[in-house]
């Protein structure tokens, strides 16, 4: 079949260009988990009806496996296309709220769809679809001299995170948390850590960025945008700290699609979708 690529409307370039991350971009994104409560259709029902223009707004830490996702649903839902726009959860969740053209969102975390379902943004429950863990990276010359995690707290050492508000800091700061209580870490591990931050980053693909460029010396990301870059060393943290990350989406209230949408989530939540996302390697939602 011939995919179609869909040309992302004059709106939906506006609203993006408002971001205030200003790395939010049209882009070509797992378990079975629960249906969205009030729409519920399968691809084969929904594109049925009639073919349908998705736009899909996702975390920046999905935008890899998004391309695979958009070619392979094209051609499971024949007729409908996907155009997807990934940055910072926390930004596109505003965005939305402020009336951005957004069809489904795809978050990092379980915080913000909620936030979307608690104010009435969301058209039934968050559907959880893929679960990551965290890392620590390093420039490939590793100019740090990191050997474990715990040389974060090295004065001197400069850490590249992400701003307060993305879902990768919320997961960062319990992980460093959770080092603090290790065998052989100092005492004041989070206080050193802190001041070790040099640069606050608008998603956690922009903190990878900089530590791929050698602009710092370490950074806490997620395990599946480690593995996609070939610029950077990971430090591994133990098992007995690290801080599971559920990604959950789903189908704006607003969509006009809503049906079609519902059957996007389902199958990306489904066996088909689970299984792109295990080969760039996400883990089963909790």
């Amino acid at each position: 079949m011939n995919l179609r690529v869909s040309v992302v409307a004059a709106s939906l370039a506006v609203a993006l260009g408002a971001c205030s991350s200003g790395t939010v971009s049209p882009s070509p994104a797992a378990t079975a988990a629960p249906s969205t409560a009030s729409i519920t259709a399968t691809p084969a029902q929904a594109t049925s009806a009639a073919p349908a223009d998705l736009t899909v707004y996702a975390a920046s830490s999905l935008k890899g496996v998004l391309d695979k996702t958009k070619a392979a649903y094209e051609e499971a839902a024949l007729g409908t296309t996907l155009t997807i726009a990934t940055g910072s959860s926390a930004t596109l969740e505003t965005q939305i709220e402020q009336g951005a053209p957004a069809d489904v969102f795809l978050s990092a975390d379980t915080k913000n769809p909620q936030k979307l379902v608690d104010g009435g943004f969301a058209a039934g429950d968050l559907v959880p679809f893929a679960g990551n863990l965290l890392t620590v990276v390093v420039p490939a010359d590793n100019p740090g001299a990191l050997k474990s995690p715990a040389d974060l707290a090295k004065p001197g050492l400069k850490i590249i995170a992400a701003g307060d508000d993305v879902p990768i800091t919320k997961y960062a700061t319990q992980l460093v948390a959770n080092l603090a209580k290790e065998p052989g870490y100092p005492s004041d591990f989070a206080a050193a850590y802190a001041a070790n931050v040099v640069s606050k980053e608008d998603n956690v693909r922009a903190l990878l960025a900089k530590i791929e460029l050698g602009e710092g010396d370490a950074g806490i990301v997620y395990v599946t945008d480690a593995k996609a870059s070939g610029k950077v060393v990971t430090i591994a943290v133990p098992d007995s700290a690290n801080v599971p990350a559920t990604y959950a989406g789903v189908v704006v209230k607003s969509s006009a699609k809503g049906a079609v949408a519902a059957a996007f989530l389902d199958w990306l939540a489904g066996p088909d979708g689970q299984a792109i996302l295990a080969g760039f390697g996400f883990l089963p939602a909790p």
